[in-house]
């Protein structure tokens, strides 16, 4: 049996996991209504966080297909994903086009030496231009330096969500056939020598209640049994033996048990307790390991504290520096675009790849019961030959005419530099800025109110760059309780008068709650808890009635990881998300301004 291993790489929301869910629908291999996207926070946000694999049989060959993530902060999930297997999908919007996230995962299948397959997806989309997005995919690869072969690539058009692919946009097509076919043709066959010595290298880990740690990985030689002996190397060549106790393939999203692996599949194996990432696994003690798996650095590092509010303890189940340790261990084991600074007892220092990359992590262990603070986001800052370093993003934005000239003077105030301006259909441009990822933090939330929430912003790493200086970002100040009680509606009414407030009615505040901000920029102490006077019950009434609260801008995480200043915290419980100054008491504060 031959078999093909694929990935389908894209910009976010260019329809990568839909039209991955339609294969597998058509070839039998998955029900109606079963997607991918199987983790609840993938499902709630709509877009794909970690990568995993499927299988399906068409015209009796094997193809593993690896759905991968499209968001730049998960880029680290697609770079260990695509030394694993034989070619790409590049799903492509009709209408879009090439967004950031589809030069990073293009450039790294590249240099590779990966034949893409390219697939311009949503033909059927109003403004839907497919002509126009070949010609600029094919100026990406031009730009990325393919090679003669590999710019010789083939093109499927589609409309995944109807699970339709067509060679030619006149033709007739009921199903994805062309697509697969295509597959088939033009992805070459597994390499499967099986008279090599084993060898298999993880690309991902799992989970078993019984059977502990899983591995997931490529087998690129010689065969493997149940029962059997192996060794582990590290990339440093350190070597340590375990014993395999299952294996596993894979038929749809189901994982199989099987008694024997062979070069050329994606397997999943049982009985090594202590696996990571980028290890190899072989049957000889004197195998040379498989090249280590590297991932682009870190660009953001915050750190992670105890929850010493006066609040803290009334949500989490586990809030010891110990269990919070332990679970940011855990993570490392399989988010290989995480570090960690385990050196203090105090803190931790995670380093990471973006706000949204942080903020899942902080998700997945708030529902976990995990309890914790956060200090402001910042920006990794190095030093080459004397000279001051920070990462910079290439950052793309659509949005219309009347709303650019604040985008463009906001950037122009954070030291992005406007690199390219052209208009794009209607009365929609788009916008390609160069900017330190200083400036960008913390600005996501004020583009949607600067462009009514019709802009559309998508950004990529590009590299480290001189320091571009002092940016002033912070136009407001925070609006921060003196007192702790229960906010009430009149204090509120008083309150919304000086800024936006993240709380409503009843809300539980204590001393160093960050409430709101204020419009001019101040620092700010106030008391939420405060009622009216009842010296006149009859205008009091009426006061009552004329109280109109706007609603609160609410703190989630992405957004408090945004707005917060550098002398805050973010606490995280699994039941609230609140924004507290470091130090709570006033007078604490003004004398650390001294």
């Amino acid at each position: 049996m031959e078999i093909r291993n694929i990935a389908i790489i894209a910009h976010v929301d260019h329809g990568k996991t839909t039209l991955t869910d339609a294969i597998l629908k058509q070839t039998g291999a998955a029900e109606e209504g079963v997607s991918m996207d199987s983790n609840a926070l993938e499902q709630e946000r709509g877009i794909t966080i970690y990568a995993k694999n499927t299988s399906i049989m068409y015209k009796d060959t094997k193809i593993n297909i690896v759905d991968t993530p499209g968001h730049a902060d998960f880029g680290s999930e697609v770079e260990r994903v695509l030394r694993s297997i034989d070619s790409v999908l590049l799903i492509v919007d009709a209408q879009e086009g090439p967004m950031p996230q589809t030069r990073f995962v293009l450039k790294k299948s590249l240099e590779l030496g990966l034949k893409p397959i390219v697939v311009i997806n949503k033909i059927d989309k109003p403004a839907a231009n497919p002509a126009k997005t070949l010609d600029a995919v094919f100026e990406l690869f031009f730009d990325l330096g393919a090679s003669e072969a590999q710019l010789d690539f083939p093109v499927v058009y589609a409309i995944g969500r109807e699970g339709v692919a067509k060679i030619n946009l006149t033709d007739e097509s009921k199903d994805l056939s062309p697509l697969l076919d295509t597959v088939l043709n033009k992805v070459p066959a597994a390499k499967n020598d099986t008279s090599l010595g084993f060898a298999m290298q993880p690309f991902n880990l799992g989970y078993d209640n019984f059977l502990g740690r899983l591995a997931v990985g490529r087998v690129y030689a010689g065969k493997m049994k149940n029962n059997t002996t192996v060794f582990v190397k590290k990339p440093t060549g350190e070597t340590r033996t375990g014993k395999i106790i299952k294996l596993f393939t894979f038929e749809g999203i189901q994982r199989k048990e099987t008694d024997e692996v062979q070069a050329g599949d994606i397997v999943m194996l049982a009985g090594l307790p202590d696996i990571y990432i980028g290890e190899t696994i072989c049957s000889e003690e004197n195998e040379t390991p498989l090249p280590a798996i590297n991932i682009d650095e870190p660009t953001i590092c915050l750190n992670f504290l105890v929850n010493d509010s006066p609040f803290a303890g009334r949500d989490g189940k586990f809030v010891t520096t110990r269990q919070i340790k332990e679970r940011l261990e855990k993570e490392l084991e399989i988010n290989v675009g995480l570090k960690i600074d385990f050196s203090t007892n105090e803190s931790f220092k995670v380093y990471g790849r973006g706000e949204l990359h942080v903020a899942v992590l902080l998700e997945n262990m708030r529902r976990e019961g995990y309890e914790m603070q956060v200090s402001q986001p910042q920006v990794i800052i190095k030093e080459e030959n004397g000279l001051k370093l920070e990462p910079f993003e290439e950052v793309i934005i659509d949005l219309p005419k009347e709303v650019s000239g604040i985008v463009i003077e906001t950037l122009g105030r954070r030291k992005a530099v406007l690199m390219n301006m052209k208009e794009e259909q209607g009365s929609t441009l788009r916008l390609i800025f160069e900017a330190p990822t200083r400036g960008m933090l913390g600005y996501r939330n004020q583009f949607m109110i600067d462009t009514r929430g019709e802009g559309i912003m998508c950004s990529r790493f590009i590299g480290f760059k001189p320091y571009a200086g002092e940016i002033k970002k912070r136009e407001t100040g925070s609006m921060t309780s003196m007192i702790t009680g229960k906010a009430v509606g009149f204090a509120l009414d008083n309150l919304q008068q000086r800024g936006v407030l993240y709380i409503e009615p009843n809300t539980e505040v204590y001393e160093g709650m960050v409430i709101g901000n204020t419009m001019k920029g101040d620092e700010l102490a106030v008391n939420p808890i405060k009622g009216k006077q009842l010296t006149n019950v009859r205008m009091g009434g009426q006061a009552d009635e004329k109280i109109v609260l706007t609603p609160p801008l609410k703190v989630t995480l992405e957004r408090g990881l945004e707005i917060m200043a550098e002398d805050e915290y973010l606490e995280v419980t699994p039941k609230n998300v609140r924004l507290r100054k470091q130090n709570l008491k006033e007078n604490e504060r003004k004398n650390s301004k001294k």
